[in-house]
């Protein structure tokens, strides 16, 4: 009787009315036009099946990533991040410049960048890494930045006394950023009557006697703990001297007029680890586990760098690096000798040779280059404790 139902042309007939014909439920549609009980029991099967917001929420780390069904082989690997928050349009081309593409090589034309060229063309973000413009303004939308792992967000300035470059700008997304929300920059200070009390002890302990410090630094620490809870506040911008120690932060600068230029990757992230007593630099703990003293006047942005979930993607095919402007790269026992030290022999053999760069240094174990306390006189004496390295980074 089934089969007969599902050759017969009335049932087909049924099926385009439902299709053409609105109705407010699907049940009563079938109900109405005469359709048979196995599609009323199909239709209850898919009404059935759609999820509610408790399983939604349960099942969402399931649906990190987009894969393809391998129809080919160039998908069948393929693995990317999910975003549907990004903006599916093109960016201001007011905020991008072209990018000129050199293959890797200098001014001579000799090659000093290896594996680089081709790829698809592109238009560089011009990204502000400043954030001098004061007062608030709004996150328009995140987009793609092809030229960078993270996201990107378009800030509109509030001031209407502002136009064009001046009002538009491009900064690096944090975590959870989301058009609509609204982020500040302080780093040219806190604005008068922000916070209401607030003064800068290091001018009170200047001008003052020393029997008023002491008031004067106890409504400094009370007006303190109002900024941060009013300032503290993911995108947001301040001096590493009024984020509080164990603070999440990115885009840290090393000169307090210059640009970011730490931490910046995507989900990457630093920590405020402490302020010295002098009061002229901060203590922060760096991505690669480094802790070093940065001046206190330096800007850095509140929270995690956004998209994560970038470096677990899979490209998929060799097509793809080509479509980002990476070239092979080829192994050096593949090599003649003249081209690599691996290179030459009979067969799979590098000659009992330790592993070495094409350039001849030495790559597993060997540091070459010495920086910390370690190293040279005066190399790099910001650094307090150095990244682990070999056993103690694999302990952690």
């Amino acid at each position: 009787m089934l089969a007969a139902a599902r050759s017969s042309p009335s049932l087909l007939r049924t099926c385009f009315s439902c299709l053409n014909q609105p109705a407010k439920s699907p049940i009563n549609a079938v109900v109405r036009s005469g359709g048979s009980l196995l599609q009323l029991r199909s239709l209850a099967t898919e009404t059935e099946r759609v999820p509610n917001e408790v399983s939604a929420a349960l099942a969402r780390t399931a649906n990190l990533f987009k894969t393809y069904k391998p129809i080919t082989p160039g998908i069948r690997h393929l693995r990317r991040p999910l975003n549907p928050h990004l903006y599916a349009g093109r960016p201001v081309r007011l905020l991008t410049v072209p990018l000129r593409k050199t293959g890797g090589r200098n001014h001579h034309g000799h090659l000093v960048s290896r594996h680089i060229g081709g790829g698809h063309k592109q238009r560089i973000r011009i990204i502000d890494f400043m954030r001098t413009t004061p007062g608030v303004q709004d996150v328009v939308r995140i987009e793609y930045d092809p030229g960078r792992s993270a996201h990107i967000a378009l800030l509109c300035a509030r001031d209407k006394g502002k136009d064009g470059g001046r009002k538009w700008s491009y900064v690096l997304a944090t975590e959870g950023m989301r058009a609509g929300q609204t982020v500040e920059s302080f780093r040219m200070g806190v604005p008068d009557g922000l916070v209401p009390g607030f003064v800068n002890v290091k001018k009170t302990k200047k001008s003052s006697k020393s029997n008023d410090v002491l008031d004067n630094e106890t409504s400094a620490a009370l007006a303190s703990g109002l900024l941060r809870a009013r300032t503290i506040k993911p995108g947001n911008v301040l001096p590493l001297g009024l984020i509080p120690v164990g603070t999440i932060i990115h885009c840290v600068a090393l000169k307090p007029d210059g640009p970011a230029i730490l931490v910046r990757s995507a989900g990457t992230f630093a920590q405020v680890m402490a302020h010295e007593a002098s009061g002229r630099y901060s203590q922060v703990r760096l991505q690669s586990g480094e802790v070093r003293k940065i001046l206190q006047d330096c800007p850095a942005t509140i929270g995690k760098v956004s998209n994560p979930l970038w470096k677990n993607r899979s490209l998929g095919k060799a097509g793809r690096s080509r479509w980002l402007g990476r070239r092979p790269s080829v192994r050096g026992m593949a090599m003649n000798a003249c081209d690599h030290p691996h290179g030459g022999g009979r067969g799979k053999s590098k000659g009992n040779k330790h592993p070495r760069s094409v350039w001849g240094w030495l790559t597993k174990g060997k540091r070459t280059r010495k920086p910390g306390p370690k190293g040279p006189k005066n190399s790099n004496k910001m650094v307090i404790k150095e990244r682990p390295r070999g056993i103690e980074r694999r302990s952690n």
